[in-house]
């Protein structure tokens, strides 16, 4: 069974009725994430919370009485979605009010054509998506810490610390995408393959 990618009782509160299209690495981009939110995790308070497992999030969607039929149309999607890419450039941060240390990736060919292909797809429905921005404005990027209990202070002395460029970048190939959703203060999730051709 594969981990789940929230299990902080107040992150799955703040989650409930949600649901995501999210890319699960396994490989080198995954263990260069663990590697690298444990060395984070040493040097920070108590206080910061963290993603369970890392995961690049494609969109995010408000849809808490048509889960099915939102998952239906994403199987579309990635039905004719080929592999996707994903390559770790640095570790950077969002700023405040955000305050998130992140894996940043490369705008890799494939992964700003899924994101391309998927928001043309969502233009077709009147499914509500949340924290959604236009292609040029996205970064695309796996959380590391989620560091908004600190002070802004703190946070920019954090950020100024942990960000860095990697010589070696880890890269990996996905052949799979997740459907998460949130419900009773469970995640639940469905592995949705990638069927087109690859690149």
């Amino acid at each position: 069974m594969s981990r789940a990618f929230m299990t902080d009782p107040t992150l799955l509160d703040s989650l409930e009725g949600q649901q995501y299209l999210v890319l699960r690495p396994t490989g080198p981009v995954a263990d260069f994430y663990d590697a690298e939110q444990s060395s984070l995790r040493r040097s920070l308070p108590d206080s910061v919370s963290f993603p369970n497992t890392g995961h690049v999030t494609l969109r995010g969607f408000w849809e808490p009485t048509r889960v099915h039929e939102l998952k239906n149309v994403l199987k579309d999607w990635a039905a004719r979605q080929p592999p996707i890419t994903v390559r770790v450039d640095a570790v950077d941060g969002f700023p405040t009010p955000f305050q998130v240390l992140i894996s940043r990736l490369e705008r890799s060919t494939s992964l700003v054509d899924a994101y391309a292909a998927l928001t043309s797809a969502l233009d077709a429905t009147d499914f509500h998506r949340i924290g959604e921005l236009p292609l040029d404005q996205w970064v695309f990027h796996l959380s590391l810490i989620y560091c908004n209990s600190m002070s802004e202070d703190d946070w920019l002395s954090v950020a100024a610390q942990s960000a860095k460029d990697l010589p070696v970048r880890p890269s990996e190939l996905l052949t799979t995408a997740e459907f998460v959703w949130y419900e009773d203060g469970i995640e639940h999730s469905e592995t949705v393959p990638l069927g087109g051709s690859p690149l």
